[in-house]
């Protein structure tokens, strides 16, 4: 049986145009051109996924999202917003409302049945893994076992990489992963005053002749949220870096003891962290929407393909600027030639909160815009 879209617009032109490319590929599809009968439809049609305008006479998009997420029928549907509105901040109102997925008008058709087949794939994949019955284990890797590593790396500093770390590992933990961090700054760690557990385990385990399960797990510390992390010193002690061999076996070797390996990269590109680089599955590159921070990732982003090739990295936009010097996100695809894979919100109150309370914002307040954020960008790692 293929799947059943309803697509949501005021216009009858876009309702034809849509609704002729999602059939041609296959998919079955239902219509509505108010925000009420959305909300009827959506109840009683039971549809795979929405598409859904912003604009409209009755109701906004944004207060129809806001009603199908409050309602325990719709609340699981994937929506994607579609609007002519191209502004970062238009973006995170989608996304404070619940909506899966952003696009802007117009759309080549291209790119709406990527995203929408994306969106779908994702939830299915979703569905199967809650559905998959439960298994006993012992917590041990079996030896052909291995574990994927995903790299967080910052245009400059103060972008959010520690934050991004922590809160997409504990969404992972809330998700039965068993992630692992690991924060290669060492002399500059931030992870364990942030949890209150300070320690040098990335400098203790550095000075080891050989890298093993055995010494990553005596250094390791667990946070109450559940949270494990390699955690580096937040003093300089005489050592400023690692040797790249040593940094590429720490991070192999935690893949037998998490799955996903998270790796707090810090900012900016060294030897060290071109080599680690080179052995991860994917790297998650964190930018400010701003014309700065854009045109260093222009420079960093082609450096980085050059040594490791295209299709590892993936664009996150943490926005914290305001005002005019804020760039469209549309301008920032454009300029870097690549997609925003996720996009998170300020939240200076829950920020504030994490400190105080030494964890991650997620654990201080899940059902925060942020941290439903956090909990998307950790569902597209696991289903990458």
């Amino acid at each position: 049986m293929s799947e059943k879209i309803l697509i949501v617009d005021d216009d009858v032109d876009s309702l034809k145009l849509i609704g002729l490319m999602l059939k041609r590929n296959g998919y079955e599809v239902v219509a509505a051109d108010t925000g009420t009968n959305a909300l009827a439809k959506a109840d009683t049609e039971s549809p795979d996924l929405i598409i859904l305008d912003v604009m409209m006479p009755d109701m906004s998009g944004l207060e129809v999202c806001r009603r199908l997420r409050a309602n325990a029928n719709t609340v699981d549907i994937p929506i994607i917003m579609f609007t002519a509105k191209t502004l970062i901040d238009d973006k995170v109102k989608g996304f404070e409302a619940g909506a899966d997925d952003y696009l802007t008008k117009p759309t080549h058709p291209a790119e709406l049945a990527s995203r929408v087949k994306s969106i779908l794939t994702r939830n299915t994949t979703k569905k199967q893994s809650n559905d998959m019955p439960a298994t006993i284990s012992n917590g041990a890797a079996s030896p052909s076992s291995r574990g994927t590593a995903i790299g967080v790396l910052g245009v400059k500093g103060g972008v959010g990489v520690t934050s991004i770390v922590m809160n997409v590992s504990v969404a992972l933990l809330q998700s039965d992963a068993k992630p692992v961090i690991a924060e290669l700054r060492p002399g500059s760690g931030n992870i364990g005053l942030m949890l209150g557990m300070e320690s040098q385990g990335l400098e203790t385990v550095s000075q080891q002749k050989n890298i093993n399960k055995q010494a990553l797990e005596d250094v390791i510390i667990t946070h109450q949220s559940g949270l494990r992390a390699l955690t580096a010193s937040h003093t300089p002690t005489g050592q400023f870096g690692i040797h790249p061999d040593k940094a590429v076996a720490i991070v192999t070797t935690l893949r037998s003891i998490g799955n996903p390996v998270i790796v707090d990269m810090g900012s900016g590109i060294s030897p060290q962290g071109l080599k680690v680089a080179r052995e991860l599955d994917s790297i998650y590159y964190v930018i400010e929407p701003t014309p700065l921070a854009v045109a260093m990732a222009m420079g960093q982003l082609q450096m980085i393909e050059n040594e490791i090739g295209t299709g590892k990295i993936n664009l996150v936009v943490l926005n914290r600027s305001q005002g005019n010097e804020q760039l469209q996100w549309q301008e920032i695809e454009q300029r870097l030639g690549r997609e925003i894979k996720a996009l998170i919100a300020a939240a200076p109150d829950i920020a504030f909160q994490s400190q105080k309370n030494r964890a991650p914002m997620i654990v201080i307040n899940p059902t925060h815009v942020v941290s439903n954020q956090y909990i998307q960008l950790a569902e597209a790692i696991k289903t990458q």
